[in-house]
């Protein structure tokens, strides 16, 4: 897809803006690797930069990748895009993208792949728990009132 962006930017600017004209959200996936250019962040009208998990997937706090991560998290949201972070698979990857201000990530550690029947079950299910939450929580009696 990239090639096709640097064969006729222009071109891919248009449909790009035509396509948020429309209401659609346009992402830029995997930036930082491949062809992906830091060009790409000014010159194409995008609204979500989804750093790719090669910046992400990395070990301690003392992998230089986190600097890079820092930064393409801080240059993206000083660009005005939300951030999505690929690739998450521990706690202590979670909690270093909060730390540098991430707050959208995708990965094994939120849920494994799956397939289109069972997402549509476990969200009517997740769905349903939530309601009946909300419900507990609207019908709870103020304690005053309950003695």
């Amino acid at each position: 897809t990239e090639s096709v962006l640097l064969h006729d930017a222009e071109a891919a600017i248009a449909v790009i803006s035509d396509l948020r004209r429309l209401g659609i959200r346009v992402a830029l996936d995997d930036f930082g690797t491949g062809f992906s250019s830091l060009s790409y962040l000014h010159r194409f009208p995008i609204d979500i930069l989804k750093i790719g998990p090669g910046f992400v997937g990395v070990g301690d706090r003392s992998d230089t990748r986190w600097i890079l991560t820092d930064a393409i998290i801080s240059l993206g949201q000083a660009l005005g895009h939300q951030v999505v972070a690929e690739g998450v698979g521990h706690r202590n990857q979670v909690q270093r993208l909060k730390a540098a201000g991430c707050e959208l990530a995708q990965g094994f550690f939120f849920a494994r792949p799956l397939h289109p029947d069972t997402l549509a079950t476990q969200f009517a299910h997740d769905m349903a728990q939530r309601r009946g939450v909300d419900r507990m929580a609207q019908s709870e009696v103020p304690a005053e009132q309950a003695a």
